[in-house]
C-alpha cells in the first residue's frame, strides 16, 4: 500500500509541473509559434535522453514508438494548440478534461479493466472542478475548437492506455526517449511548412525552452510513463486534473491574478475527484484479496 501511494505521489508530480507550461510559455517564449515550441520541447529532450540511454528501438518498437509519439506529443499538442487558439482558455481546458472518462472506456476495451461507478463519478467531478477553476460566463463555443479539444483528449487517452498495454521491455527513461524523439521528428515537417522562422532568441527564451524540454518534457514524462508501468491508466489519468490547479495557483502567486471563491471551490472539487479516482482503484485491488 505504501509503495502504491509513493507511485501515485511521484506520478502526480508530472501534471503538477505541466501546469507551469502556460506561465513559462507566456512569460519566457516568443508568441505565435505553437508548433515550433512543441517541436523544440520534444525533439532536443528526446535526443538528449537517447544519448544518455544509448538504446534504440528494435523491430516492432520502431512503429510503436512513432505511434505513441504521435498520440502523446505530435497530434495531441497540435490539437491542444488549435483548441487553445480557437476557444477561450477555460472552454479548452474543460473540453480536455474529458480525457479520464475516455481512458476509463478505452481501458475496458483494450485492457479488460472493469468500469467502476466511483471512477466515472470522479471523472465527472474532475470536469466540474476544472470548469469552476477556469470557465467564465463570457466563454464562447467554436465547433472547430471543441472538435480539436476532443480529438486531443482522445489522442492522449489512447496514448495513455497503449503505453500500458504494450508494456515496453525497457526502462521508463528509455521509453520516454523513444517517444519524445519520434514525436519531435513528426512535428518537423509541420513546423517547416506551417510556421515562419523564430526571431533572434533572448536569454529568457533559451531559459524557457530549456525548462519546457528538460523539466516539462523529459523529466515529467519519465515520471508519467513510470507511473503507467505500475498503475492502472484509469488511476493515472485523473492526476492530470492537477495541471489546471497548478496553473491557477501560479497565476495567483507569480502573476498576481485574482483568485475568486468559485475557483477555491473548483480546487477543492478537483482534489476530491482525484481522491475518489484513487479510492476506486484501491477498492478494485482489495476485492481479489478478500475473495
Amino acid at each position: 500500500m505504501q509503495t502504491r501511494r509513493f507511485d501515485i505521489g511521484l506520478t502526480a508530480i508530472a501534471p503538477a509541473i505541466w501546469g507551469s507550461t502556460y506561465l513559462v510559455t507566456t512569460e519566457f517564449l516568443p508568441p505565435g509559434y505553437p508548433l515550433t515550441v512543441a517541436m523544440l520541447r520534444a525533439l532536443p529532450a528526446g535526443l538528449l535522453l537517447l544519448l544518455i540511454v544509448r538504446q534504440m528501438p528494435k523491430r516492432i518498437w520502431w512503429l510503436r514508438s512513432f505511434v505513441l509519439g504521435a498520440l502523446n506529443f505530435s497530434f495531441f499538442w497540435t490539437m491542444l494548440f488549435v483548441s487553445a487558439y480557437r476557444l477561450p482558455g477555460g472552454v479548452a481546458a474543460t473540453v480536455g478534461a474529458v480525457q479520464p472518462l475516455i481512458v476509463i472506456v478505452l481501458s475496458r476495451v483494450v485492457l479488460g479493466s472493469p468500469i467502476k461507478a466511483l471512477s466515472v463519478a470522479a471523472g465527472i467531478a474532475g470536469m466540474a472542478g476544472v470548469a469552476l477553476l477556469v470557465l467564465t460566463p463570457k466563454a464562447a463555443l467554436d465547433p472547430v475548437g471543441v472538435a480539436a479539444g476532443l480529438a486531443g483528449a482522445v489522442s492522449m487517452a489512447f496514448g495513455t492506455v497503449l503505453s500500458r498495454h504494450w508494456a515496453p521491455p525497457v526502462s521508463p527513461l528509455t521509453f520516454t526517449a523513444w517517444q519524445l524523439t519520434a514525436g519531435g521528428l513528426l512535428l518537423v515537417p509541420a513546423v517547416v511548412l506551417l510556421e515562419p522562422s523564430l526571431p533572434p532568441l533572448t536569454g529568457a527564451n533559451f531559459l524557457g525552452f530549456a525548462y519546457l524540454g528538460l523539466i516539462g518534457a523529459a523529466f515529467t514524462y519519465v515520471l508519467w510513463l513510470r507511473g503507467l508501468s505500475r498503475l492502472e491508466p484509469s488511476q493515472v489519468s485523473p492526476l492530470g486534473f492537477l495541471s489546471p490547479v497548478t496553473a491557477i495557483l501560479l497565476g495567483w502567486g507569480v502573476l498576481d491574478q485574482q483568485l475568486a471563491a468559485v475557483q477555491l471551490l473548483g480546487i477543492a472539487v478537483v482534489f476530491a475527484s482525484v481522491w475518489m479516482s484513487q479510492q476506486a482503484q484501491m477498492a478494485r485491488r482489495a476485492e481479489p484479496a478478500r475473495a
